[in-house]
């Protein structure tokens, strides 16, 4: 059944995937949609095993700017949480297989799409990170905010290196569209760490405007209050 066959959005809906996973789906139409083009943004929780779901109020908080720019917002449980089956993996390997299929199927639902933005939080950055560019015409735009740079060893069971390759592969790619974002005073990532991050995807990205990067001040993991204005502008302006 595809959005434009009912009235509704789709809400805690299981949709079975070809990982052989069903995923509890919410699936939101833009308050103005456009019938010649679409765009759809899927969003990506914090790690399951620290209560990450599609809740997560951050998520929420950047749904809403999505929906205003004219974007249907797809937000979902990982496989283990909430209604959604399936087992969380240590690596995130599956989680990556998991988003592709559901892209898959998301394209299947929403006629037109030519813009498609991955937008992870914390460990959901880890899992976007993975998802290629897609093919043309449609293009693909990465938000990864508060990627877990510190702790990205122990969550993704040592594979660090995997995901710094995958993501540096993405810079590569003339096609991709990057905006990473963070705070200086996150809990997991000192600041210092963070800049000689930036430093190596810059050179993976070979000074393009494929890659953009805000640091913001005074904000924490978690973008708790008048910070996250500040967040939806950085957010608002970089959006396609």
């Amino acid at each position: 059944m595809s959005l434009d066959s009912v009235n509704n959005d789709f809400h805690e809906t299981l949709i079975p995937i070809s990982t052989g996973v069903s995923l509890e789906v919410d699936l939101i139409k833009p308050r103005q949609p456009r019938e010649q083009e679409s765009k759809l943004a899927i969003c990506l929780h914090p790690w399951s095993r620290l209560g990450g779901r599609k809740s997560d109020p951050v998520l929420a908080f950047l749904a809403e700017v999505l929906l205003e720019n004219n974007y249907h917002v797809l937000r979902y449980n990982s496989r283990g949480v909430g209604k959604s089956t399936g087992y969380a993996s240590f690596t995130g390997f599956s989680e990556g297989e998991d988003l592709q299929a559901l892209v898959r199927w998301a394209l299947g639902q929403i006629e037109n799409v030519n813009s498609v933005v991955f937008v992870g939080y914390s460990h959901g950055s880890l899992i976007a990170s993975l998802h290629p560019p897609l093919p043309t015409p449609i293009k693909t735009s990465h938000f990864l905010l508060s990627y877990p740079l510190g702790t990205r060893g122990w969550i993704t069971l040592f594979r660090s290196s995997y995901y710094q390759a995958q993501l540096e592969s993405l810079l590569k790619d003339e096609r991709s569209n990057v905006l990473v974002v963070y705070g200086d005073q996150d809990e997991f990532t000192g600041v210092a760490n963070y800049g000689d991050w930036v430093k190596q995807l810059q050179s993976a990205a070979q000074g393009s405007t494929r890659l953009c990067v805000g640091e913001i001040k005074n904000a924490t993991h978690f973008w708790l209050g008048e910070i996250g204005d500040e967040l939806g502008e950085v957010f608002r302006q970089w959006l396609p």
